[in-house]
């Protein structure tokens, strides 16, 4: 047996020793292969083997993020150089791999023009935002926005995340840099600047992923994790602040809006002794937490929802997620013993 292979055996084992007391059947066990998560109508069986791979082969360092493209391919973004990129089938058997270049691989954006798909990859070792074809071309690189004064030098911008509007326009999330967020138009000019380090409604503490929101397709905005503040801060286009949405306890990463709901990915439950505990976080339209597969069951009061926390051992750091066409979840880890990504299949 690999030591990748006994990880998550030992993983998946704990499911059943490392359990706290959970309500709104949160966890249930069939067979061994049959482990169930979640609340409500947002409930997973497990599958611990989807992807696994030959690390000789097509290692993973830290597993990033993930899209599915146009042809229902799953794309994963690691940071390993011999392979940034493997495509997957959603069987998870292997397609292809490609990329060396690329230490701080961190956040992945499926482009779609004119028929095709591209990828927008933020690097925060190299301090730039790369275009690519699927198949890995580059298209162009962009280096850190000088011209707005607020930055001294490249090594001050450490992107983490990128979103796309209908109109080509992207936005940047500097979430391990200065916290702006920088909004260009799709040839990459420079059109505004917003955010910066703070506490206050407009300022980011990790302001680690975003997403534009068009469920309201007359009135879209940005949706923007604080992650260390455990908030979910929402903008319009313009970068005016509009809202905050606590999720108190969980450090979420990345929104990923799927239909009518947003799920996250959520690094490690704030009062939790573990670092690696983490769990998934789902919210629906009226931006209530439905489900939290392998975590407590999310409760209402009186003051808003109870604090967040992980109670089962399942993930290590997780760090995106994939939702694809059928509504499985497929769930990216970083800093997780260079495991590959866990499979979600709804129930």
């Amino acid at each position: 047996m690999s030591r990748r292979q006994f990880l998550k055996q030992s993983s998946l084992f704990s499911l059943g020793i490392l359990s706290y007391p959970m309500c709104g059947n949160a966890l249930q066990f069939g067979s061994k292969n049959d482990v169930i998560i979640g609340h409500n109508s947002h409930r997973y069986k497990v599958n611990m083997n989807w992807g696994n791979l030959d690390a000789l082969k097509t290692p993973v360092k830290d597993c990033h993020e993930m899209v599915q493209d146009s042809k229902g391919r799953i794309v994963l973004l690691t940071n390993h150089t011999k392979n940034n990129i493997i495509i997957y089938d959603k069987s998870g058997k292997l397609i292809s791999t490609w990329g060396t270049k690329y230490p701080g691989g961190h956040g992945l954006t499926l482009v779609k023009e004119n028929g095709e798909d591209f990828l927008l990859i933020t690097d925060y070792e190299r301090h730039q935002v790369i275009k690519t074809t699927i198949d890995g071309k580059v298209v162009f690189e962009m280096d850190y926005p000088s011209e707005t004064g607020k930055y001294n030098s490249k090594e001050e911008f450490k992107p983490t995340e990128t979103t796309v509007l209908e109109n080509g326009d992207f936005y940047v999330a500097d979430g391990y840099g200065n916290q702006y967020i920088t909004h260009y138009n799709y040839k990459g000019e420079l059109l505004n600047i917003f955010g910066g380090r703070g506490t206050e409604n407009g300022q980011f503490l990790n302001a680690h992923g975003i997403c534009c929101d068009y469920r309201n397709k007359n009135n879209p905005s940005l949706l923007i994790s604080a992650r260390e503040m455990n908030v979910l801060k929402r903008f319009d286009l313009k970068g005016n602040y509009l809202e905050s949405i606590p999720v108190p306890g969980a450090l979420i990463c990345r929104p990923v809006i799927h239909k009518k709901d947003i799920y996250f990915a959520v690094l490690k439950s704030k009062i939790a002794p573990n670092s690696d505990s983490g769990f998934l976080l789902i919210m629906n339209e009226k931006n209530e937490v439905v489900s939290c597969p392998g975590a407590t069951f999310p409760e209402y009061k009186s003051n808003g929802l109870e604090e967040l926390y992980q109670t089962v051992r399942l993930f290590q750091h997780p760090h995106d997620v994939c939702v694809d066409n059928d509504e499985n979840i497929y769930v990216a880890q970083w800093n997780s013993a260079q495991t590959y990504p866990i499979k979600l299949t709804r129930v």
